[in-house]
């Protein structure tokens, strides 16, 4: 039996929905993003499912960890609607079983296939643990896949491979030593900050740990707003530590000459941190992504349209960003949902994504977004 079958409509703390459109509609509206999203992205593979990283060749045939862990939050959460959930569901948890990472095989390999190398990320870890207990919450844990034993045994994983002995932030994957150069205990991914999913770990016995990880990531995104974006709250796509302090990772310390800006990782963090606002009336999480909502408006001057697709952390546009994509947009409106002045902005987000439909990431975050501005994204 179901226990939170679609659509559920969460009263968050403090929050607001989009106002123009009635319960009726925004669920509607999940719903077609849903089954278009699935007829896409969701493959099954031989009695198995993945999430392709992509609609077309050759991103089709791959699938990434980070995908796996979407694909796992979202089908728990549309569980009601599709009938197929749970069938899809232990399929996805038995596809990132089945290819694990060669450092922590509690974990999975972030990129399938991958003719070299065989190693985690934190972000799909961290959203597959985080589905295993929403499944948990949504069918119990005594039919085919126990679960709430899984969802602990990658948290455990995640806890010892993946978290700071030290530091209690985030590292980038099972493959970083806590100490190292120049990948270490103190390099965070800012939209690793997945505190809706680290309390969820604590509430699911993981220990008081996770309110560590939670408050340690809160406080550096705090330093970095403080020090490299007071006006726009801007977070970098990586994160280093100093003798100074927390600072903005130099140009391709990772991905690529962006990684010091707001971009295609950083993206993300208004909708993980405005979601911990909401879910859990968390004030700290509430501050800081409404210095970036608030800024986003005035920037784009209330027009999601004029907002570019990346930004230095003062505010500048990054070179060759004058284009529209939700990827930016739908997490934004998870932040507006954290101030009831920000209803107007809210809604004019809300009518730039609902219906669009991109590639891989756009769509899944898109999704996830819409699952938060609906009402519809609950906690285990």
């Amino acid at each position: 039996m179901l226990r939170f079958p679609f659509p559920q409509h969460v009263q968050y703390h403090g929050g607001i929905l989009p106002n123009h459109r009635s319960q009726a509609q925004l669920d509607e509206d999940v719903r077609a993003a849903y089954w278009d999203w699935k007829a896409r992205y969701v493959i099954e593979d031989g009695g198995l499912y993945r999430i392709a990283f992509g609609k077309d060749e050759p991103a089709r045939a791959t699938t990434v960890s980070e995908g796996q862990g979407y694909g796992m939050v979202i089908v728990a959460l549309m569980a009601g609607e599709d009938p197929e959930a749970q069938k899809i569901f232990d399929g996805l948890q038995r596809f990132a079983a089945a290819h694990p990472s060669e450092i922590d095989a509690r974990l999975m390999d972030w990129n399938v296939p991958e003719p070299q190398g065989n190693a985690s990320a934190f972000d799909g870890d961290a959203d597959i643990a985080y589905g295993l207990l929403l499944a948990d919450a949504q069918w119990g844990s005594s039919g085919e896949v126990n679960y709430k034993a899984e969802a602990l045994k990658m948290m455990d994983g995640i806890l010892e491979s993946e978290i700071g002995a030290e530091s209690r932030l985030p590292t980038l994957g099972d493959w970083v030593r806590e100490d190292s150069l120049p990948y270490s205990q103190f390099t965070p991914r800012s939209s690793d900050f997945m505190l809706t999913n680290f309390r969820a770990y604590g509430k699911a016995g993981g220990g008081a740990v996770w309110d560590e990880v939670v408050a340690q990531s809160q406080t550096v995104m705090l330093e970095i707003q403080n020090e490299f974006s007071p006006q726009s709250g801007l977070l970098p796509d990586f994160i280093v530590k100093d003798e100074s302090g927390f600072t903005p990772a130099p140009p391709n310390f990772l991905e690529a000459e962006t990684d010091d800006d707001y971009n295609y990782n950083a993206g993300r963090a208004p909708w993980r941190v405005g979601l911990d606002a909401l879910l859990f009336g968390d004030e700290t999480s509430r501050a800081i992504v409404l210095k970036i909502s608030h800024w986003a408006e005035s920037a784009a001057q209330g027009d999601p349209y004029r907002l570019n697709a990346g930004y230095h952390l003062d505010g500048q546009p990054l070179d060759n960003s004058e284009y529209f994509t939700t990827f930016f947009l739908a997490p934004l409106g998870v932040a507006a949902m954290n101030d009831s002045n920000q209803q107007a902005w809210l809604n004019a987000i809300y009518d730039s994504v609902y219906a669009q439909r991109l590639d891989y990431y756009e769509d899944s975050v898109t999704l996830l977004c819409l699952l938060a501005m609906s009402g519809n994204a609950w906690t285990p």
